[in-house]
């Protein structure tokens, strides 16, 4: 007599803390060049979505203009998203989290577009500490008109064609430092470990993120020369720690030699763990966060990590002494006060 062994049960999809998949944070099929750097930094937002546990439809995704702002349709497509004018994307941003202070921000942005068109607009941004989650896809070339140099690329590196770039750089990093973003890191798309524990403190964090990634553009800086290729960050990147996230609904269990790590806590009560790689950083300190992306500057290097961190200074909602309820939720006859209310300010004026 034959006998048939039953089929295995199909293992069940493996979700995480909110019952989610991973394929609930991809978005559509990329028209990026292959082997962009761009597209690496897309994945990378989906693993960090995924495993902080983050609801897709609370983000808002945002851009501007150029390859990078292309970007977010890669990723989480049920998200809400906004494709605003070249260089403008801060003032939608906040915009949007000023009328719904609920909402997750990830803006998305270029070297082109941050740097250039749109530098006045960035450093308002990272002025006023709103909260929300700041990445530029810096490649050093503005990739969609044929690949000339952009703000950031360094001075001494050459395009393609031979033409040497004799203009400074400008250090995005540094200048979110002093302005008053209150986390500043740079990553390399090639670095998936330090790029996504970034991203993950960098979803934990209430205020502004400003995520320099070095990006190569494959077809148009990825040359012997170009100081934002693959080559030479290979070559030229120097972590200044190694960056681990624990978040807050995971059980904290690490192993390490006493002295050598430093844990801050974020807001939410996660940790960020930097592991300092030489000796005497203090990533609490503005003064030394400069003088160290300057010293690298000097050096030929490409600092990498996290150069600043504070989690106590208040955003810029806290500041603003909003509602609880987001603004967009609030009834008109609460955000829109009585003609008595507009005589009275008309008296004061006369």
């Amino acid at each position: 007599m034959a006998t048939t062994t039953a089929p295995s049960p199909t293992p069940a999809p493996k979700t995480n803390r909110i019952g989610l998949q991973v394929l609930d944070y991809r978005g559509g099929k990329t028209t990026l060049c292959a082997g962009c750097g761009h597209n690496a930094i897309s994945e990378r937002i989906v693993d960090a979505m995924y495993e902080m546990g983050v609801k897709p439809e609370r983000v808002a995704k945002l851009s501007g203009i150029g390859c990078s702002s292309k970007s977010p349709a890669y990723f989480m497509s049920r998200s809400h998203s906004f494709n605003s004018v070249h260089g403008r994307m801060p003032s939608v941003a906040t915009g949007a989290m000023l009328a719904n202070r609920n909402l997750l921000a990830l803006g998305v942005s270029g070297d082109g577009d941050t740097a250039s068109i749109g530098v006045g607009q960035f450093i308002h941004l990272m002025r006023r500490n709103l909260p929300m989650i700041y990445i530029i896809e810096d490649n050093g070339v503005y990739g969609l008109t044929k690949g000339q140099f952009s703000a950031t690329a360094d001075m001494g590196s050459t395009l393609k064609s031979g033409v040497i770039n004799d203009l400074p750089p400008i250090d995005t990093c540094a200048m979110a430092i002093q302005l008053g973003a209150t986390f500043v890191g740079r990553s390399f798309s090639g670095d998936k470990k330090q790029l996504q524990s970034m991203l993950k403190a960098a979803i934990a964090h209430k205020g502004t993120v400003m995520l320099d990634v070095v990006s190569p553009c494959v077809t148009f800086n990825d040359h012997d020369g170009s100081t934002k290729s693959y080559k030479y960050m290979k070559d030229h990147e120097e972590p200044l720690q190694e960056v681990s996230f624990v978040p807050v609904f995971e059980e904290i269990d690490v192993e390490y030699d006493p002295g050598t790590t430093v844990e801050v806590t974020m807001h939410d009560g996660s940790r960020l763990r930097l592991r300092k790689l030489e000796e005497a950083y203090d990533a609490s300190s503005r003064i030394e966060s400069v003088h160290r992306l300057m010293q690298a500057h000097e050096k030929g290097e490409v600092l990498t990590g996290v150069f600043y961190l504070d989690t106590h200074a208040p955003s810029f909602i806290d500041m603003l002494n909003l509602t609880d309820e987001p603004l967009a939720t609030l009834p008109e006859s609460v955000t829109r006060p009585g003609r008595e209310v507009l005589e009275e300010v008309m008296k004061e004026l006369m």
